[in-house]
């Protein structure tokens, strides 16, 4: 039985043992982002390509929209800034003031997905779909818009969840100052993509 336990113990250290002085879990993380990069990458391409050939693309989105888009754009900005002070406040061994700065975070990414989900609701009330759009302009918008946004609303609700399970994990020692850094890797990446998507998908659809 003993010689069980040591050989799980072993195999244990050799998961945790680090890759070119990388934490295992950390590296993880980055092969993670680089192929969710792609992901992203492909579908911004493909809007790209699409709207550059279509010639009736248009310019459907008023200042409302765009506001409400600066508005997204600020919180998910503020919620990288308290992550970053969660994983300083991890490092440094202050749990309470961690598990704070984790909760601000989960808080401020609610909100950017609540702004996001009422935007798509006055979207849809008004008429948008896939393949269906209101303004008279090009149909394929309304599929690139809602795909692409979607699909990164998603990244950001996956998000809150982690960073609720791990901030839970912390709090009772099951998880370590490695593990928020780690969450914070793929919040850090969620911020950087919209921050792509915003311009493309907004700005230059603005009237």
């Amino acid at each position: 039985m003993s010689d069980d336990l040591a050989v799980a113990a072993g195999q244990d250290a050799l998961m945790e043992a680090p890759v070119f002085g990388i934490p295992v879990k950390k590296l993880t993380m980055w092969f993670f982002i680089i192929s969710d990069t792609l992901t992203f990458g492909a579908f911004l391409f493909s809007y790209g390509y699409t709207r550059i050939s279509s010639s009736n693309w248009g310019a459907p989105f008023e200042s409302g929209t765009i506001i409400n888009g600066v508005i997204m754009s600020v919180v998910l900005v503020t919620s990288g800034l308290t992550m970053l002070a969660a994983v300083a406040a991890a490092k440094n061994d202050n749990k309470p003031r961690a598990l704070r700065w984790l909760g601000v975070t989960m808080a401020l990414g609610a909100l950017f997905a609540i702004l996001h989900l009422r935007e798509w609701f006055k979207m849809i009330g008004e008429g948008w779909r896939l393949f269906q759009n209101p303004t008279g302009g090009a149909q394929q918008f309304g599929a690139a818009f809602f795909s692409i946004t979607g699909l990164h609303m998603a990244h950001v609700i996956v998000g809150i969840i982690v960073i609720g399970v791990i901030a839970m994990g912390f709090r009772s020692g099951r998880f370590d100052s490695n593990h928020v850094e780690t969450t914070g890797l793929y919040w850090h990446f969620v911020d950087v993509v919209w921050m792509f998507v915003f311009p493309l998908m907004y700005l230059m659809n603005a009237r």
